[in-house]
């Protein structure tokens, strides 16, 4: 075989690594656009429904730190993995906790995601946030309140600190454990530092020393 032909040969050969390679960077565009049809459309071509950036985001993080709803329902609908974390540790449900993306959250409550794991979830992200409503919402589907963040501290903990005062009544309402210590603080302690004295009178209150 002369050079030509071995050129031609190689040429033809790359062809569908190239094409590949385009429409991976077109799907993660179009996620990270939120265009939904043209997603749909490569996923229906051929590509993978968890295909991810080099940052392990998924299509479905991609969608739900977005809140791009109708393309979530469909990555979901189609069997994307919706347990797969990024590299920081995240999954998509924790994203849209972060975000406050409500319609989101629902949906991955509908799906019955798993949300009670170790480490990070869902509902410590919402109250570090300050996202009143999908906590209520975390919490009305099981969430276990005083589960404890990488830190030792639970949502009570982070979400006094924060300032957020919605937030520690809705947590208090659910139980919240008043006395958990991480590094020998508590709630009330984290409130105190911070100079939330809302909380911690409310704290106070309800009987924490």
């Amino acid at each position: 075989m002369n050079i030509k032909a071995i050129i031609t040969a190689m040429f033809f050969l790359a062809m569908p690594f190239t094409a590949q390679a385009g429409a991976y960077d077109d799907i993660l565009n179009a996620a990270n656009m939120g265009q939904t049809d043209k997603v749909v459309e490569l996923l229906r071509r051929g590509m993978d429904v968890n295909t991810t950036d080099p940052n392990g985001m998924s299509l479905l993080m991609i969608a739900a730190r977005n809140g791009n709803v109708d393309l979530t329902r469909f990555l979901l609908e189609n069997r994307a993995n919706a347990q797969r974390r990024n590299s920081h540790g995240d999954t998509a449900f924790m994203m849209a906790a972060f975000a406050g993306n409500k319609e989101i959250v629902r949906l991955m409550l509908d799906r019955k995601v798993e949300f009670n794991h170790a480490g990070w979830n869902p509902l410590l992200y919402a109250s570090f946030e300050g996202h009143k409503e999908i906590v209520a919402m975390l919490l009305a589907g099981g969430a276990d309140v005083n589960l404890k963040a990488p830190n030792g501290q639970t949502a009570l903990m982070l979400a006094a600190k924060r300032g957020h005062l919605d937030v520690v009544r809705t947590l208090t309402a659910a139980k919240a454990d008043l006395t958990v210590k991480s590094d020998d603080t508590t709630a009330l302690s984290l409130a105190r530092s911070a100079g939330n004295t809302d909380i911690a009178k409310y704290l106070e209150s309800l009987g924490a020393r």
